[in-house]
């Protein structure tokens, strides 16, 4: 039988090389690309996840103040509780109305404080005017918003970051009644009643075909069985998501 030596220094070197591949190896079993949890991601958010016969009716506020006040007679005549997305200069131009509209129990969340194109703004600039914008609002309704509509509907990576930085849901529409275009006020409620579903988010604004469509739509949503509820009770977190047995589609 032949032996063969080697030199220690070759087996030294050979005995670092195995190390070295060993530890690389280990490290990327260790480091593999992995699926992000749901609290992980931010993504725009176009519809509720309660899994229960709710919509949540929103309405974006920088104009149509005007409008506002019928609207809350007629929200309160449903028993529906809705959400006003308000930019910060409204809510500076018209603090007591937005008072008024807390006080019937709507939500007051947030535009930013101008109606500019997001998608212009840095990250860090779109941060900026939701915060002024957070800022003011709590100053008059003594409450801080956590949700961002963003104006002309944009939602950008620069503004899912501005919002998701600053721990915002970025909150979008599954049900467009693109009353900004004031059509007919039949319009408005044939385009909610033939999209309407579970969880809907439902994109309104103040104007004045808006103001007359909303009888119909609040009792055609009634006779459904739709409960009208705010963005918070429709846009759950996971961990305070019903279970199967408590369970019963722009912006301009």
């Amino acid at each position: 039988m032949r032996i063969y030596y080697f030199p220690k220094k070759n087996i030294i070197i050979a005995a670092v090389v195995l190390a070295l591949a060993l530890g690389m190896t280990g490290w990327g079993l260790l480091h593999q690309p992995r699926a992000l949890t749901t609290s992980e991601v931010r993504e725009p958010i176009f519809q509720g996840n309660s899994g229960t016969k709710a919509v949540a009716i929103t309405v974006n506020v920088d104009w149509g103040e005007e409008y506002i006040p019928e609207m809350l007679k007629q929200f309160k005549a449903a028993n529906a509780k809705v959400t006003f997305f308000v930019t910060g200069r409204w809510a500076e131009k018209n603090p007591d109305l937005l008072r008024e509209m807390a006080k019937e129990g709507h939500s007051i969340q947030n535009h930013g404080y101008r109606h500019l194109h997001f998608n212009s703004l840095s990250a860090e600039q779109g941060s900026a005017e939701i915060k002024k914008a957070e800022e003011i609002i709590q100053g008059i309704t003594g409450t801080r918003t956590r949700y961002f509509a963003s104006p002309y509907g944009e939602f950008s990576p620069n503004v899912v970051a501005a919002a998701a930085n600053i721990d915002y849901k970025l909150i979008m529409w599954s049900v467009d009644t693109v009353d900004w275009k004031r059509p007919l006020p039949e319009t408005i409620v044939s385009r909610v009643m033939k999209k309407v579903h579970n969880d809907a988010i439902i994109l309104m604004h103040p104007t004045e075909p808006t103001v007359k469509a909303l009888p119909e739509m609040l009792k055609q949503l009634q006779a459904e069985k739709y409960k009208m509820l705010t963005i918070d009770k429709v846009v759950l977190d996971q961990s305070s998501k019903p279970n199967q047995g408590e369970k019963a589609d722009a912006d301009k």
